[in-house]
C-alpha cells in the first residue's frame, strides 16, 4: 500500500531551509539522469559527481530543516515522502535536460546564482546555514567553472552546437528571474541576518553571465519577463513526473531498508 504524504509545519526558517533543500536535490536528480549517457566517459563522471554535490548539500539542508521543524520528519521523509505542491525548488531546475547543450546553460544559469549565493550566505548569524554555505561554495565554484568552460565551447564550436546553446538560452531565460524573487517568509529573515537578499546578487550574475554568454558568440534574450511559483509549490508537469520516479520505492514500500 502506497504511503500518504507527510504534514510540512513551514515556519519561516523550516521553508527557507527546504527551498535551498529542494533546489539542490531536484537539479541532483537531473545531473544523475545522465549517468551512462554523457557525451564522453569523462563528462559522465563530472556531471554525476556535480549531483552527489548537490545531493550532499540537499542532506545536510533536510536534515536542519528536521531538526528546527521540531517533529517526526527526517531528511528521508522530506525528499520521499511530499506532494508536488509541498516541493520548493526553482522552475528552472526541474526542467528537462533536454539535449547536452539545455543542460549545460541549465547548469549555468544556477552555478553562477549558487556560487554568489553561498559565499553571501557564509556570514549568517544562523551558524548551521553559514556552515553549509562554506561547504557548498567550494563546490558551486567547480559547478561555475565546469558549465561556464562548456558554453564557451558550444557557443563558439560548430553551427550546430552553437544552435542548440543557443535554442536552450532563449527557452530557459524565462526562468532566471525566480532566483532572485523574495516573499514576506523570506523578508523577515533577511532583516534578522539569516538569510541574505537575492536580489543583491543579481547584478554581479548578470555581469558573469553576460560575459561567458558574449564569449562563446552568443546572445541573451531582450524579453525580461519572467517565469515564477516554484517556491510557493506552483510547479511545471515535469516535477511530478520527476517525483514518481525519484520516490516510487519508498511510496510502493514505506519504510523499506536495505
Amino acid at each position: 500500500m502506497a504511503v500518504a504524504s507527510i504534514k510540512v509545519s513551514e515556519t519561516p526558517l523550516v521553508l527557507y531551509t527546504l527551498r535551498r533543500a529542494d533546489d539542490a536535490l531536484i537539479l541532483g536528480h537531473r545531473l544523475s539522469e545522465w549517468c551512462g549517457h554523457a557525451p564522453m566517459l569523462e563528462e559522465d563522471m563530472a556531471l554525476a559527481n556535480m549531483g552527489l554535490d548537490l545531493l550532499g548539500q540537499a542532506r545536510e539542508l533536510y536534515t536542519y530543516a528536521a531538526k528546527v521543524e521540531g517533529k517526526d520528519n527526517d531528511e528521508d521523509k522530506f525528499a520521499y515522502l511530499r506532494d508536488v505542491v509541498q516541493y520548493r525548488n526553482l522552475l528552472l531546475l526541474e526542467q528537462p535536460n533536454g539535449d547536452f547543450a539545455r543542460t549545460m546553460v541549465r547548469q549555468f544559469f544556477y552555478a553562477a546564482f549558487a556560487d554568489l549565493y553561498w559565499r553571501a550566505m557564509m556570514k549568517s548569524k544562523d551558524t548551521t546555514l553559514a556552515a553549509v554555505a562554506a561547504k557548498s561554495e567550494k563546490e558551486s565554484a567547480y559547478h561555475i567553472r565546469h558549465s561556464s568552460e562548456w558554453i564557451v565551447r558550444l557557443g563558439d564550436g560548430t553551427e550546430e552546437s552553437h544552435a542548440r546553446t543557443q535554442s536552450a538560452i532563449d527557452d530557459l531565460w524565462a526562468y532566471t528571474g525566480e532566483m532572485f524573487a523574495v516573499d514576506d517568509s523570506e523578508r523577515g529573515l533577511i532583516d534578522a541576518g539569516i538569510a541574505i537578499d537575492p536580489a543583491t546578487l543579481h547584478p554581479q550574475w548578470l555581469k558573469t553571465v553576460t560575459s561567458v554568454v558574449n564569449e562563446a558568440t552568443l546572445a541573451l534574450p531582450k524579453n525580461n519577463w519572467m517565469q515564477q511559483g516554484g517556491r510557493s509549490g506552483r510547479h511545471s508537469e515535469h516535477l511530478g513526473h520527476l517525483l514518481s520516479e525519484l520516490q516510487s520505492l519508498q511510496r510502493s514500500f514505506p519504510g523499506a531498508t536495505w
